[in-house]
């Protein structure tokens, strides 16, 4: 009976564990979509050109996030 119980336990660990990783790639995606939108406005100001650079690192930093949580799910899946 017990083994049940310390099995439910450490599937209810790892639900909260990937709960939390997936908190924190969010947060990442924020941090790293403003800080490359930043860089791109500079980039347009100093070129004078339209937001063609803060699109394009804003997109780009968004797909970067995402492959790299597609990535992370994969490794997840594998050792499950």
């Amino acid at each position: 009976m017990m083994p049940i119980f310390r099995k439910k336990r450490r599937d209810t660990l790892n639900i909260f564990q990937a709960i939390i990783m997936f908190s924190a790639w969010g947060f990442t995606t924020v941090i790293v979509s403003a800080l490359f939108l930043w860089l791109g406005y500079d980039l347009d100001k100093l070129l004078g050109t339209s937001p063609k650079f803060m699109l394009s690192l804003f997109i780009l930093s968004v797909i970067g996030c995402f492959i790299l949580i597609y990535q992370e799910v994969m490794k997840i899946i594998k050792d499950a």
